[in-house]
């Protein structure tokens, strides 16, 4: 998915004192999160593997072999590639006398890591009719299997840390990417069937949260695993501001529809309305209509729920709309630390993901800011090839925060980094509006 990467971070600078009268004033600093004792590092390894095949269940060979465009990778790439990510830095790398299961494999499985050779290219993904799906499952059995001696090691934990994050973060796209590719056909298969609808309790939602400014801690901080371009942490300056209390809804953004939102140049970005222009994009995707297209085939759209598979430029440009504008990652972070990541509409198992709606500042979907995907000061990448995870990406995206209906959940972070290219829209990607006070 984005580009995230590293080893665990190590714990926070420490601020100066003429800061930290002031920053104990602060919305951030009167938060303190509920940490909850992780289970042990074999069993989230177990659980992560288990559910990525599960993920995977209701595909056919065919199902899970499809490329719908060079953005995505069929589900089988996914299942193969984050087992070569086990094999090649842990198993290869670190335990005596591991053979490879297949020395051909890395060259089809490899996604970017130029330190580890040639590869085949990424829009060649969905012509790799083998190895069929029952192979990979093969050679995951035997990766797994062989890995629990290094599991048993500590001092390889942060490596197999990166790993499972890595791979969680590839169930995501996993989900996003068999979307698209079901969404081209025209008998619009379903992976699973909608649950029985709850009657769910209504959030006291507040209108806006509000924030004094001034100077706020970024980054992530503390022992748990982060993602390098996560840190270092530091200060920022922010002026006073509020984010508002819940994500836009599908029935706000038909509104935004109706009104020419699509056909009104001057709320749009010049690179934005040139996209919508060439594109003819007239709507998020998978909107036909009163319906949309899930894992559960076309659906009627539930006006409540947040609205979803939008880019940024239209974003921007629905913010524009509401007289309001996205917050910056700094904004949306301050607002954040010290909030449970793990509420909020997540993944915790195989089945069709939707955005419902909630009042926690997670999940439902990714949520976008005006900052470009940049390093923060003092960043340097990791050493070797996990190095190229993040760094290299740092140019032309768009960073998003929170977490998604797709994103298993205990995955993200108030200070994760998610990030994307301005005009994709194939992930579960939405927007909480901002404004100045």
């Amino acid at each position: 998915m984005s580009g995230t990467s590293g080893f665990p971070l190590p714990p926070g600078c420490v601020i100066f004192s003429a800061d930290e009268a002031r920053e104990a004033q602060l919305p951030e600093a009167q938060r303190q999160p509920t940490a909850e004792a992780a289970p042990p590092l074999t069993e989230r390894y177990a659980a992560t593997r288990r559910l990525s095949e599960a993920l995977a269940g209701p595909l056919s060979e065919a199902d899970a072999t499809i490329q719908s465009m060079p953005d995505a990778s069929p589900a089988k790439w996914h299942l193969a590639h984050t087992t070569w990510f086990f094999e090649t830095f842990l198993l290869r790398d670190r335990l005596p006398g591991y053979q490879l299961f297949n020395e051909s494999w890395p060259f089809l499985f490899n996604s970017y890591y130029e330190a580890e050779g040639d590869r085949l290219p990424r829009a060649r993904r969905g012509l790799l009719s083998r190895p069929p799906l029952d192979g990979i499952l093969d050679w995951r059995a035997h990766v797994d299997k062989a890995m629990k001696p290094l599991l048993a090691d500590p001092a390889h934990a942060g490596l197999i840390e990166l790993g499972i994050a890595h791979e969680q973060q590839h169930q995501e796209l996993l989900l996003t990417d068999i979307k698209h590719a079901l969404f081209q056909n025209p008998l619009a298969p379903a992976m699973w069937a909608l649950p029985e609808p709850t009657v769910r309790p209504v959030d006291k939602v507040p209108d806006w949260h509000e924030h004094p400014g001034g100077i706020a801690m970024i980054g992530h901080q503390g022992a748990g695993f982060a993602f390098d371009n996560e840190g270092p942490r530091h200060r920022v300056m922010l002026e006073p501001f509020a984010l508002a209390g819940r994500l836009v809804s599908n029935g706000e953004w038909e509104q935004f529809v109706a009104d020419g939102g699509y056909r009104t140049a001057s709320l749009w970005l010049s690179d934005g309305w040139d996209w919508v222009r060439r594109k003819g994009i007239k709507a998020p995707l998978y909107w036909y209509e009163g319906e949309h297209f899930t894992h559960a085939g076309w659906q009627l759209r539930d006006p409540w729920a947040p609205v979803a598979h939008i880019s940024y430029f239209e974003a921007d440009a629905y913010a524009t709309w509401a007289g309001a504008r996205l917050p910056t990652e700094f904004e949306w972070e301050a607002i954040a630390q010290g909030r449970d990541p793990a509420e909020g509409n997540q993944l915790d198992r195989a089945g069709p993901p939707l955005p419902l709606g909630s009042a926690s500042l997670f999940g439902d979907c990714w949520q976008y800011t005006r900052s470009a995907y940049l390093p923060y000061p003092r960043f340097a990448p990791a050493e070797g090839a996990v190095g190229e995870y993040n760094g290299k990406f740092m140019a032309g995206q768009w960073v998003l925060k929170g977490a998604s209906c797709a994103t298993p959940r205990g995955h993200s972070r108030a200070s994760y980094r998610n990030f994307f290219y301005p005009q994709q829209q194939w992930q579960f990607t939405g927007l909480r509006l901002a404004k100045d006070l």
